[in-house]
């Protein structure tokens, strides 16, 4: 069953999701976390999750390990294997219809929903709104344990765009590379920096906050919307040459999942993002 979503096919409101919650096919998947407590999203999900839904680990399910050095940044991307296997884990295949959701205005749920894409699966959307959006619905949630049927997942990596710093850094100073930094503006900036060991900006980059992409009940801004504001960003430059960062190439999924809803697509991620460029210790900063 495809997504029937009348907006677009990457999101699905809180009714949609209610009505097919008995359906084999779609697959619910929690991906609450928080960056500065990494324990408290897996405790929200076992107080309370949409029926059936599993959880997406932001640490271990979605991203690799860290590397000694610093290099690929917080979170690397997985290998295709071990997360196709977490993926058949939780029950997707190839016919399923895949929901990420979080109370974090998609910030890490996009995060799956591009993971699932750069492997080759299309049925892949997230829950508009979020777990907010669920519960002014009055969407059930229950503390049960969810006991999927595992599936066979078959991997495709590459069915999205990735750009390495290197490719970065050489596009931007040749004038041929928008790079969207989704940062908060005063991270942005080199105000404020309560994560990373060093503060301010690539060089070059533009910042495009993802709370922009969002409505006051944090929902995805309409297209048009959405294609405006980009547009008097990125001009008529084509998609192929724009790439989108944040701190560690997890919430700049949330800017690549606007940039589709707004009908511009090929955008890629540079996975290391922000966490990566400063892991070197050589590469320009720009603080304000």
């Amino acid at each position: 069953m495809a997504l029937s979503n009348p907006v677009n096919a990457h999101c699905v409101s809180a009714e949609e999701l209610y009505a097919h919650l008995d359906d084999p096919r779609w697959v619910i998947v929690d991906c609450r976390f928080n960056l500065l407590k990494p324990g408290a999203g897996r405790t929200a999900y076992k107080a309370g999750h949409i029926p059936g839904a599993v959880y997406a680990d932001l640490d271990r399910d979605l991203a690799a390990p860290v590397s000694a050095d610093g290099s690929g940044g917080r979170h690397p991307l997985p290998d295709p294997a071990r997360l196709a296997s977490v993926l058949a884990g939780w029950g997707i295949g190839a016919d399923s219809v895949v929901v990420a959701c979080d109370d974090a205005g998609n910030a890490v749920a996009a995060r799956l929903w591009w993971l699932l894409r750069w492997l080759g699966h299309r049925q892949a959307a997230v829950l508009d709104g979020g777990l907010d959006a669920w519960a002014a619905a009055d969407g059930p949630l229950t503390n049960a344990p969810s006991s999927p049927v595992p599936a066979t997942f078959v991997p495709r990596p590459g069915s999205m765009p990735v750009i390495e710093a290197e490719t970065v850094a050489a596009e931007l100073a040749a004038d041929r590379l928008v790079l969207l930094d989704a940062r908060a503006a005063n991270r942005f900036s080199g105000h404020a920096e309560p994560i990373d060991r060093l503060a301010g900006h690539v060089p070059g980059a533009l910042n495009t906050p993802l709370q922009d992409n969002l409505d006051a009940d944090k929902c995805f801004r309409p297209s048009v919307e959405l294609q405006a504001y980009y547009r008097a960003r990125i001009g008529d430059r084509p998609m192929e040459t724009v790439a989108c960062m944040c701190g560690s190439g997890v919430t700049a999924c949330q800017t690549l999942l606007a940039l589709e809803i707004a009908d511009m697509p090929g955008a890629a991620l540079y996975a290391g993002s922000w966490s990566d460029w400063i892991s070197s210790g050589q590469r320009p900063v720009v603080v304000e």
